[in-house]
């Protein structure tokens, strides 16, 4: 156990420093920079020679990375050059809609998942397993934006049932939890779906049936518990991947996340910010991988970490 997790925190400080410079290093070749945005459209030579300077734009690359990389190293994320503010106080104040958002994607996927999953794989064959299989392709297969304009389109401009867009109340997070969450609802419906037809056929049930054994007490009793293993652990993992998928959401959707904040500070060129959302999504990823590592060990105890 204690190699594994040396292991872990080995490969997280290598991957950790690869993201901090691939970023920075990306974000400093592309054209532009904060000086530009803070200037607006009446550019001045000198002014802008002022603002590059009080910036430290003018210093060489490595130098700012070295000192960037120091900075990292006693906790300090920068200050963001567009709002004057520390970075690690912004992700403070936008991480909780993302996570807000977040957990309420997963519970839709989880559920409508595991359910469109068993439902599938007791109709195998059948038009309530194609209706569903076709649906979980094209749900995993359709970009999230072109859902959410869809969805938009359809469910708040004209049958306005729910908000077109917003964030504070429950109702405003249902397209965006729907259009966040299909994808991974249809990953696990199709998951789950496989892994019960390959349980269900094995020998042991397969001489249960003959002795006059339920099908369904054979499903909620014994295939459901082995295949929903695999399933767990593609469910941990999704939760990491969301805050790829959130940036588009909640854009579309105006919810003031680490999206919307991402976004922003790409177009503004503000890359202490945008270098703390990365490397905290991140941060995010290599944990939310570990603790899909371990519940899986716990779950089946023929697992180890090695």
């Amino acid at each position: 156990m204690l190699k594994f997790f040396a292991k872990r925190i080995l490969e997280s400080v290598v991957i950790l420093f690869g993201v901090i410079l691939i970023t920075f290093l990306l974000m400093n070749i592309i054209p532009g920079n904060a000086a530009t945005v803070l200037m607006g459209q009446k550019p001045n030579e000198q002014a802008y020679d002022r603002i590059v300077k009080k910036l430290e734009l003018d210093k060489p690359v490595g130098e700012r990375f070295v000192k960037y990389i120091s900075d990292l190293s006693r906790g300090d994320l920068g200050t963001s050059i567009i709002m004057n503010r520390k970075v690690a106080d912004i992700i403070k104040n936008s991480f909780p809609a993302t996570m807000i958002l977040t957990l309420s994607s997963l519970t839709f996927a989880w559920i409508f998942g595991i359910i469109l999953g068993i439902l599938s794989a007791l109709h195998n064959g059948k038009f309530v397993d194609r209706l569903i299989m076709g649906t979980a392709i094209l749900g995993i297969s359709m970009p999230s934006f072109w859902i959410a304009i869809i969805f938009q389109y359809v469910f708040a401009y004209k049958l306005k049932l729910v908000p077109i867009s917003g964030f504070g109340k429950p109702i405003q997070l249902i397209l965006p939890s729907i259009v966040l969450g299909i994808a991974m609802a249809g990953s696990i419906a199709r998951l789950l779906r496989a892994n019960l037809l390959e349980v269900l056929g094995m020998d042991f049930l397969d001489l249960a049936k003959t002795k006059g054994a339920k099908k369904y007490r054979l499903l909620f009793l014994h295939a459901l518990k082995s295949s929903l293993l695999p399933v767990i652990t593609i469910m941990i993992m999704q939760l990491t991947s969301l805050f790829g998928g959130a940036m588009i959401t909640e854009s579309i959707f105006g919810i003031p996340g680490l999206g919307t904040l991402s976004i922003s500070a790409l177009t503004n060129r503000d890359l202490p910010v945008l270098q703390g959302i990365i490397l905290f999504g991140t941060v995010i990823t290599i944990l939310g991988n570990l603790l899909a590592d371990i519940i899986y060990t716990i779950l089946d105890p023929r697992i180890r970490l090695k």
